[in-house]
């Protein structure tokens, strides 16, 4: 009994060491505490642990200039400290009003719930909401849909605001008043666009205009989109040659998609549909009048009626212009004659074509130039296949390289033309349909192969020597104006001692024998070698026989001297 009556130093150590850790944990918390009294303007809090501490009473809010509270009421305080160097705790309102605030909006935070706040002041780069005690940042991008000029009306004034973001370490929260219009505007969209249907013929208001089209708003806060192609069957450039803002409009309901509500429009759709009937209306092979409304890299487009365009494509501008872009040849706003070339109704497409309405200068040109006339012409282009000769204005012909030399191969031949340099041709044959000419330069000459007359396999010819090769010698024959022929070197001679074309000479009159003649490729093919043994044989039919005992030399003697006595 006497040592509970009197304590141990020991005793008393863990008891003060007790109180001191109880004391403690009530520092950086909320507590309840009482209000015990009020001097002045300061309310004195007793938080337990024989401990009171004293509050401005603006922290606890003024009514009228006086306090909202008195002695005897219970109040939530954070204790900074416990015990101050005056014995008193330090304790706040404001901090206790902060935490709970904490507590609540981070459960709201979580659940992904509107907040109440008021905007009281501008910061740099935005604004400062009171969240019922926690200052949250408001960024001016988030304080409504559209830009705002002067925030002043909204400023002290309670109203929802969503969480963005927060962090209490840093005391950091971010909140957004856009992301509660943009919700509550989804959700009065979603009212009116359940009562529109596809169809549907509405009067709008025109609130904006872009580069592909406007934008009408067919009740507060629901805008349709009226694209460009939406607007006129005719070709619209740009949706401000149509509308204008604030324009009231009539506009039809094309789609309503049900997952976004977002809302197309059309203006044309309530005009009558020109495209119907259209193969009708324009035959294929008539001519019809319009006017150039656009120009592309591959043709242009002309209207030949309110709503209906044609292509006319770059190919069929000109008959004689090719790989000329087409604003050289027409230009916007021009009116023309255009020919239908094809009409699709279901792909809303017209062929048009604009030369088809000109004479077709391919057509003149086979009238006045029949095949055979020789006409003057200047090399335009050489190709790796022959020339291209201008021979009329814009048109040109073609000398393949089959037709440039009657003897000379044509990838030899093609190397004596040049660019610009003036040559004589011959019209082969004219295809207005391809639109094509077809030259020769070799038809201006005679052909060769004319001058050996009627010749045949098995003549003898006199020929010149014209080349002496290795491997035999090139003659002409017939003179001049005759075709070229190549004896081989096994051809020279029947005597194997004399097949040597060294032995002949540029120039020297020989006989040959035709051995094969091909009129149709002009191939001529002579042998010295087939003459000699074909006279050969004749001698020996002619003063021998197989039984008279005479030898070769004896018949070829008396065959020579009947030839000199002759």
């Amino acid at each position: 009994m006497s040592e509970t009556l009197s304590p141990s130093v020991e005793d008393f150590a863990e008891m003060f060491e007790a109180s001191v850790v109880d004391r403690d944990s009530f520092e950086q918390t909320v507590v309840k505490g009482t209000i015990t009294g009020i001097e002045k303007d300061m309310a004195i809090v007793d938080v337990g642990l024989k401990t009171e501490g004293r509050v401005p009473l603006r922290e606890f809010g003024l009514k009228e200039g006086e306090p909202t509270v008195s002695v005897g009421d219970e109040v939530d305080v954070f204790i900074d400290r416990v015990e101050n160097a005056h014995g008193e705790a330090v304790i706040s309102r404001e901090k206790a009003r902060r935490e709970e605030a904490w507590e609540r909006l981070e459960k709201e935070f979580e659940g992904d719930e509107r907040v109440n706040g008021v905007i009281f002041n501008r910061v740099k780069g935005g604004f400062t909401v009171d969240l019922g005690g926690a200052v949250a940042f408001l960024p001016g991008s988030q304080v409504d849909i559209r830009p705002v000029r002067d925030a002043t009306p909204l400023m002290n004034l309670e109203q929802p605001f969503k969480i963005l973001k927060m962090d209490k370490r840093r005391g950091n929260i971010v909140v957004s008043r856009r992301s509660v219009l943009e919700e509550d505007r989804a959700e009065h969209r979603q009212e009116v666009v359940r009562d529109l249907n596809e169809g549907d013929e509405r009067d709008g208001v025109v609130k904006n205009i872009t580069d592909y089209g406007a934008f009408v708003e067919l009740a507060p806060g629901v805008d349709g989109l009226l694209h460009v192609t939406d607007m006129s069957w005719s070709r619209v450039n740009h949706p401000s040659e149509v509308l204008n803002v604030n324009d009231t409009v009539r506009v039809k309901i094309i789609k309503i998609n049900p997952e976004t509500s977002r809302i197309s429009l059309g203006m044309k759709q309530l005009q009558p549909d020109p495209w119907e009937g259209v193969q009708a209306k324009y035959p294929v092979g008539a001519v019809f009048k319009g006017k150039v409304t656009n120009i592309t890299d591959y043709g242009a487009f002309v209207e030949i009626e309110d709503g209906i365009e044609g292509l006319v494509h770059v190919s069929e501008m000109s008959w004689v212009k090719k790989n000329m872009p087409p604003s050289s040849i027409v230009e916007p706003g021009q009116e023309v004659d255009v020919m239908v070339l094809e009409v699709d109704e279901y792909k809303r497409r017209v062929s048009l074509g604009l030369k088809q309405t000109l004479d077709n200068p391919w057509e003149a040109f086979a009238e006045k130039h029949p095949i055979g006339t020789i006409l003057e012409g200047e090399v335009k282009n050489i190709t790796e296949f022959g020339l291209f000769v201008g021979i009329d204005e814009n048109m040109d012909g073609m000398v393949h390289l089959s037709d440039l030399d009657w003897d000379r191969s044509g990838d030899q031949a093609i190397g004596d033309y040049e660019k610009g340099q003036q040559v004589q041709v011959k019209v082969l044959d004219v295809d207005p349909d391809k639109e094509r000419i077809s030259l020769g330069i070799k038809q201006v000459d005679n052909d060769p192969m004319d001058a050996i007359g009627e010749l045949k396999k098995g003549d003898d010819v006199t020929c010149e020597v014209s080349a002496v090769e290795n491997g035999g010698i090139e003659v002409r024959v017939g003179g001049d104006g005759g075709p070229k022929a190549f004896i081989r070197k096994s051809d020279l001679s029947r005597d194997r001692n004399e097949q040597r074309p060294e032995r002949f000479a540029v120039g020297d009159k020989i006989d040959a024998r035709i051995v094969a003649i091909d009129r149709q490729s002009r191939r001529l093919s002579l042998s010295i070698k087939a003459r000699e043994m074909a006279e050969e044989k004749e001698a020996v039919e002619q003063y021998g026989s197989a039984d008279s005992g005479a030898s070769l030399g004896d018949i070829l003697g008396a065959a020579l001297k009947d030839t000199d006595d002759a």
